[in-house]
């Protein structure tokens, strides 16, 4: 739940930070960005961008510790982005 309300104040940040230097017609380039970068961070951390061989490879040398920190990351880094993400999507298509 804080991984999600910090997104949500990175996303209100991103968009005051946005509607101060442009105007509020581009306020979702920030979080727009803010968004994507966590979620292509949670994409690589996940494993999800690698060939099928690879990806058989990385799974069956990890412990489960490991297993259990990479999906935990995964999770972390998917909040964080989801909220700027929603945040700009909505502002683009409102305003």
């Amino acid at each position: 739940m804080k991984y999600l309300l910090t997104g949500a104040i990175l996303s209100v940040i991103g968009v005051l930070l946005s509607t101060f230097l442009w105007s509020f017609n581009q306020a979702y380039m920030i979080p727009g960005g803010i968004g994507i970068v966590f979620l292509l961070g949670a994409m690589v951390t996940s494993g999800s961008m690698v060939s099928g061989d690879r990806m058989r490879a990385n799974f069956s040398t990890e412990s489960a510790d490991d297993r259990k920190i990479r999906n935990r990351t995964t999770s972390r880094l998917a909040l964080l982005g989801l909220p700027s993400l929603f945040i700009a999507i909505l502002i683009y298509y409102l305003f």
